[in-house]
C-alpha cells in the first residue's frame, strides 16, 4: 500500500460511502463537493432558524439543541443530506437564546463540534449560540469612517486590547476590555491621557488591534476571569466571534458583540481606523478542532507520512488552497469587514497562504470599500505547498494591494532580530547604508543596487518593532553594551524617525513612543501582564520621547513627500546624495501644495560625534525638524551634531 493511500485512511476515519469511494485528498473532491451558496452556517428568524453544514464525509449529521452552556445533553434533531455535500435543517419557532452544535457520524464514530461559521458562541465557545444580531448593534452604530484617501497616508498603532489599560494608573474604568479602549477622558501620573485619548492625540490613522476572535480556552479560560490570565491570542478556535475574555460577561454571547462594536465606533468617533489581526494559517489544535471534527482531513495540509504540515510552528498548517477552506477565510474576513466595521486586516504567517486566496480577499473588498487595507507577514516559509503558490515577499507582484512587513529594513536599522547583541545602523554599524536605502525607498525597484519585493510602496510595510521579539528599546540595550541611556534614547528616536520619513506605510507598537521595555523578555505571548502592561508611569517620565513622536507623526501628515503614491513617483522625486560613512542623506523634490516644503532634504546620522554634508543647491534651507542637531553654513554646508535625524526644507 502507497504512503499516500495509507495517509488518506489513517485521516479518512471510517467508510467513504459517503462520498462515492472519493478521498478529501483527491483531486476531484472539491470538483465535486464544493458548494457557493450563501447559506453556510445558521440563517436566524424569530419564525424559524435554518441551519446548513458542509459534511461530505458524514454519513449522518443531527443539530443539538442546548438551553445553555452547562446542560449535557441537548436535543438531537436529524439533519437532511442535500446537495454538494451540505445538510440542512430549519426549525420552526424563535429559537433566540439557544445554544447549538453539529454531530456527525463518520464511519462508526460520532464527532461533536461547534459550527465553523458560528457568528455567536456561549462561554469558552464550544456551542454556538442562537441570536438576532441586529440586537448588538450600539445605540449609535453607523457606517461612517474617517476618511482616508490612500493606504500611504496611513499610520498604523498595534496594540492589545488588555495592554491598554490593565496598568493601576491606567485611569481605565473598564480595564482589559473592550470597553477600556472605548473610554475617553481617562487619566494618568501627573495628569498625562492615557488610553484612547492618548492614541487620538498622537496622530496616528489606524489601531491595529492582536486578535479579537475567540481564542481557545486552554490560553484564556473564560470561565476563570478572576484568576491572572494573559495571550497574545495567536490560537483560533471561533474565528467569526470576538473574545469572551474583553466583555463585560463572557456567559452572554451578545455582551461581548455589543462591546466590540462599541468600542470600534469609539475609535471611529475619534478619527481612528480599526485594522484586525487575523490567524488563518493555523488552527489551534489541528486534531480537535471544529473543522478536523466536522470533515476530517480537509481543511489542514498533511505531509506524504501522514503528520500535519507545521510551517507555522504552532503545530499544524490551514489548507488554504482547497476550496472550501479558501471560501471560509474570505467569508470570515467579509464577514468582519461588513457586521463590524473593521477597515483593515493583518494577516499573521501571511507567507503560509495561497496567493489566490489573498487576492480574492483583496478583490471582494475592493467590492466592500477599496479603503480597506490589507498587510501582513510575507515571510518564505516552508509548508506542504509550493513556494511559487504561497503568498510571500518573493510572490508580491501576484499581490497588488497588498502590504508586506518589511523585515530586512528592520534588521538594518536596529540590528539582526535573532543575534540579540548584533547592533544595526544605528547603533554604528558599517556598511549598512544601502539595505537602509532599500526601506527608505519603500521597498521598490529604485535602481540596480536598490530593491526589495513591493512593486508599488503600498506593499511595504516599514516597522521597528511589533509584539513579536523585543522591543525596540530592549533591542537597543542588548547591543549597545557600554552605551549611556542617552545615547540609547538618540537611537531609539532616530529608528523611529526612519519608519516615519521612509516610503511605504509606517507601523508603530503600542508604547513605542515612550521607549516600552518588557524587561528584555523576548516573546511575552505568555508572560504576565506586569511585563506586557501599557505602562503610564514610564508613559508620563518620558513624556518628551511622546512629544518627539507626536512631532514625527506630524511632520510625515503634513508633507505629502513621505507618501509618494507609485514606484515611478519615488524614482522620479526622491534622490540620494552624497554622505560620509554612517549617514544616509537624501532629497524630495518639487513638492508644493497647501503648506508643504517644495524640496526636503533628509539625513539619518549615526556618528555620535557629528557629520557634514553638502547641500544640493535648490534653494535655502532652513529647518524643519531636529533644528537643535542643525548647524547650516555659510558654504552650503550642513553639519549634524549628533545621532539622529535632521530634516531641511526649501519652501514653496
Amino acid at each position: 500500500m502507497s504512503v499516500q493511500r495509507e495517509m488518506e485512511e489513517t485521516i479518512f476515519y471510517g467508510d467513504p460511502a459517503a462520498t462515492g469511494g472519493i478521498s478529501v485528498f483527491d483531486q476531484d473532491f472539491d470538483e465535486l463537493f464544493s458548494y457557493d451558496g450563501d447559506d453556510l452556517g445558521l440563517i436566524y428568524t424569530s419564525a424559524y432558524s435554518a441551519f446548513c453544514l458542509w459534511a461530505p464525509t458524514a454519513q449522518e449529521a443531527e443539530v443539538v439543541l442546548y438551553d445553555s452552556w452547562q446542560q449535557t445533553a441537548g436535543d438531537r434533531l436529524p439533519m437532511i443530506r442535500e446537495v454538494r455535500g451540505t445538510w440542512r435543517l430549519t426549525v420552526s419557532g424563535d429559537l433566540d437564546g439557544k445554544l447549538y452544535t453539529y454531530r456527525v457520524r463518520i464511519g462508526d464514530q460520532w464527532n461533536e463540534a461547534a459550527d465553523p461559521y458560528a457568528r455567536a458562541v456561549g462561554v469558552n465557545g464550544d456551542r454556538a449560540a442562537i441570536l438576532d444580531l441586529r440586537k448588538t448593534d450600539p445605540e449609535r452604530w453607523t457606517t461612517d469612517k474617517p476618511p482616508l484617501a490612500s493606504p500611504m497616508d496611513a499610520v498604523i498603532y498595534e496594540l492589545h486590547v488588555r495592554d491598554l489599560s490593565i496598568h493601576p494608573a491606567s485611569g481605565t474604568a473598564y480595564k482589559g476590555q473592550f470597553l477600556g479602549l472605548a473610554e475617553g477622558g481617562t487619566r494618568g501620573p501627573g495628569g498625562i491621557l492615557t488610553g484612547l485619548d492618548h492614541i487620538a492625540d498622537l496622530g496616528v490613522t489606524h489601531v491595529q488591534l492582536l486578535p479579537v476572535y475567540d481564542l481557545a480556552t486552554e490560553s484564556v479560560d473564560e470561565t476563570r476571569l478572576d484568576q491572572p490570565h494573559y495571550n497574545w491570542g495567536y490560537d483560533p478556535k471561533n474565528y467569526n466571534v470576538p473574545e469572551g475574555s474583553y466583555a463585560t460577561d463572557p456567559y452572554l454571547p451578545d455582551v461581548r458583540i455589543t462591546e466590540l462594536k462599541t468600542m470600534i465606533q469609539a475609535l471611529h468617533d475619534r478619527g481612528l481606523r480599526v485594522i484586525m489581526d487575523v490567524v488563518y494559517n493555523h488552527v489551534y489544535d489541528g486534531y480537535r478542532v471544529n473543522f478536523t471534527k466536522l470533515v476530517p482531513g480537509y481543511y489542514l495540509r498533511y505531509k506524504r507520512d501522514g503528520s500535519l504540515s507545521n510551517g507555522s510552528g504552532c503545530g499544524n498548517d490551514v489548507a488554504s488552497e482547497r476550496t472550501m477552506m479558501s471560501r471560509f477565510i474570505v467569508d470570515s474576513v467579509l464577514y468582519w469587514a461588513t457586521e463590524y466595521h473593521m477597515d483593515g486586516f493583518r494577516f499573521d504567517l501571511m507567507g503560509l497562504i495561497d496567493v489566490d486566496t489573498m487576492a480574492e480577499i483583496r478583490r471582494r473588498l475592493d467590492e466592500v470599500d477599496p479603503s480597506i487595507m490589507t498587510i501582513g507577514e510575507g515571510w518564505i516559509m516552508e509548508t506542504e505547498l509550493a513556494t511559487e503558490r504561497l503568498a510571500n515577499q518573493s510572490n508580491a507582484d501576484a499581490l497588488p494591494g497588498i502590504g508586506q512587513f518589511n523585515d530586512g529594513f528592520r534588521d538594518a536599522v536596529k540590528g539582526n532580530i535573532f543575534r540579540y547583541e548584533e547592533p544595526g545602523f544605528i547603533g554604528g554599524r558599517s556598511g549598512l547604508e544601502q539595505v537602509v536605502k532599500t526601506g527608505i525607498t519603500g521597498g521598490v525597484v529604485y535602481g540596480q543596487t536598490i530593491g526589495q519585493f513591493a512593486d508599488e510602496p503600498r506593499q511595504c510595510v516599514n516597522y521597528m518593532e511589533c509584539h513579536d521579539n523585543h522591543t525596540l528599546w530592549d533591542k537597543i540595550v542588548l547591543s549597545s553594551a557600554g552605551v549611556s541611556d542617552k545615547q540609547r534614547r538618540a537611537m531609539h528616536r532616530l529608528a523611529s524617525a526612519m519608519v516615519l520619513t521612509s516610503q511605504g506605510i509606517p507601523f508603530l507598537h503600542a508604547g513605542q513612543e515612550f521607549m516600552r521595555t518588557k524587561e528584555g523578555v523576548e516573546n511575552s505571548f505568555e508572560s504576565p501582564v506586569e511585563i506586557n502592561w501599557l505602562d503610564w508611569e514610564r508613559c508620563a517620565a518620558y513624556a518628551d520621547e511622546v512629544a518627539y513622536m507626536k512631532k514625527l507623526i506630524s511632520l510625515r501628515r503634513a508633507h505629502p513627500a513621505f507618501r509618494l503614491h507609485s514606484a515611478e513617483e519615488i524614482r522620479a522625486k526622491l534622490f540620494f546624495e552624497k554622505a560620509p560613512a554612517g549617514t544616509v542623506a537624501y532629497t524630495l523634490r518639487e513638492h508644493a501644495g497647501g503648506d508643504a516644503a517644495k524640496h526636503l532634504y533628509v539625513v539619518y546620522n549615526t556618528n555620535p560625534d557629528g557629520s557634514t554634508l553638502s547641500l544640493p543647491p535648490l534653494g535655502v534651507w532652513e529647518p524643519l525638524f531636529g533644528e537643535e542637531l542643525a548647524v547650516l553654513g555659510t558654504e552650503g554646508q550642513l553639519t549634524v551634531k549628533g545621532l539622529g535625524m535632521v530634516v531641511l526644507a526649501v519652501q514653496a
